[in-house]
């Protein structure tokens, strides 16, 4: 992946920008020359955030920008630069790497059907890892917004098979009726109706004797709904109910690129939920990989049926942490809006360093409650569990005390209820598949595991 709006090259004629608190603007405006206090007031500039002026020399040329930010943890206003400066090669002035990262985030454009609008304005930074946490963004990015029918579960196996193959780690995905044959019920039930076999994607990098980590990643390609069909509106932004699977790719990206000292495992469930005559039903009792049956109360519950046989695999190999990430459910977006993802954990010390992480990187989640005393709504009379329970209140929970059911309390896990899609666009952030969570994750694991010397 080639960047074009962030560079490692050092630029002896690039063009400064500088960031600038509203706070700190007077004591900025008194250090520049008359010529530019003059322009900025003749443009009537307001030093308010989100605020941009081109500086010009003598000559009339661009020679300087100043952006305005709240203050100077308010990275995000420099998001919008690379699209609105003039193309050309800029270096930031008095700002942090989380700044570049605004400024490489802010530059996407999805290009794979529609030619970009305008080339990025290029940055110069001499900072590896922000092009490696902005290169995989993009990658959660393009793959949540390719739709179904260049997204299926073999395509995004695709996908997952060159992301290995760059970062040097091991390959294997179990198809179709192989499924069955190696204890895969669930997944194999609820894919099995489409044309696009169900498949379990297996990844597997670094050395043995570091800690081990592995990352679940809901891969519904498609969500029709299944025999419980979803209304046309709310069909329309099923392809983006993959996101979880994406986001799981982007942070394993990150961490291999990054050489973080641990021993990964990526486990993702794809399967298009389709209608035809062999589609799983109301009613029917499916096994699982752990031996626990699920009564199917609603085909539209699907991807925590397909996470519980890769969550009861992924706590085989008894791991230091299991991370699930999932666009799971409704209830957590009327929780807590779309752009605050989920976070459920059976070990409280785990989820507590997680959300410090996030909130140091602006990265944030929220920590809800594996609250006990719903546990007993997932019960069936004829089965272990059921998928969908008959109270509709609480649903993240309940879907949450579900996966919970396949994973051993002696092992911390994280559950990530996400939206995986910006409704609005914001600077850094436009309408569309977006990583959520990833960066903080990333950083918690960073700071637990540290880095090999590459």
């Amino acid at each position: 992946m080639t960047l074009k709006s962030l560079t490692l090259e050092k630029h002896v004629h690039s063009i400064p920008v500088h960031v600038v608190t509203v706070a700190n603007y007077p004591a900025w405006l008194e250090q520049q020359v008359p010529f530019i206090k003059t322009w900025l007031q003749a443009s009537q500039f307001k030093a308010e955030p989100g605020m941009m002026r081109l500086l010009p020399d003598a000559a009339g040329k661009v020679e300087a920008v100043v952006v305005m930010v709240a203050s100077d943890t308010h990275f995000w206003g420099v998001g919008q630069c690379a699209l609105v400066l003039p193309e050309g090669d800029y270096h930031l002035v008095n700002a942090s790497a989380d700044h570049a990262l605004a400024w490489g985030l802010g530059a996407y454009q999805f290009t794979r059907y529609k030619k970009a609008t305008r080339e990025p304005a290029r940055l110069h930074c001499d900072l590896p890892d922000v092009l490696n946490q902005v290169e995989s963004i993009y990658l959660v990015r393009d793959l949540i917004n390719t739709p179904t029918e260049d997204m299926l579960p073999s395509d995004l196996a695709f996908e997952a098979k060159q992301l290995t193959q760059d970062c040097g780690a091991k390959y294997h995905e179990i198809i179709g009726d192989d499924l069955l044959k190696q204890n895969y019920p669930a997944i194999h039930a609820v894919g099995r109706a489409s044309a696009d076999a169900p498949r379990l994607i297996d990844i597997r990098w670094g050395d043995a004797s570091h800690p081990k980590i592995t990352l679940v990643g809901k891969g519904v390609c498609f969500d029709s709904g299944g025999l419980d069909i979803k209304s046309a509106s709310n069909m329309l932004l099923m392809k983006k109910d993959m996101g979880g699977a994406a986001n799981v790719l982007g942070l394993a990206r990150m961490i291999m690129k990054a050489n973080l000292k641990v021993c990964l495992r990526v486990l993702i469930p794809a399967v298009e939920n389709a209608i035809a005559g062999n589609a799983y039903r109301p009613g029917d009792v499916i096994k699982t990989r752990k031996g626990l049956t699920v009564e199917i109360g609603n085909t539209d519950a699907e991807g925590r049926v397909i996470l519980a046989d890769a969550l009861a695999e992924a706590a085989s190999e008894k791991p230091a942490l299991i991370i699930d990430m999932a666009t799971l459910t409704g209830a957590a977006r009327v929780a807590l809006g779309t752009e605050l993802p989920a976070l459920f954990s059976n070990d409280l010390t785990t989820a507590q360093s997680t959300l410090q992480s996030c909130v140091k990187v602006q990265d944030e989640m929220w920590h809800m409650p594996l609250f006990a005393a719903y546990r007993e709504s997932i019960n069936s009379s004829i089965a272990d569990l059921t998928n969908s329970p008959a109270e509709a209140y609480g649903g993240a929970i309940t879907a949450a005390l579900f996966l919970n059911a396949f994973v051993p309390e002696t092992i911390p896990w994280m559950h990530i209820d996400l939206m995986a899609w910006n409704l609005r666009a914001r600077p850094g952030r436009p309408q569309g598949g977006e990583a959520m969570g990833v960066r903080g994750l990333y950083r918690y694991l960073a700071d637990c595991f540290g880095f090999l010397k590459i």
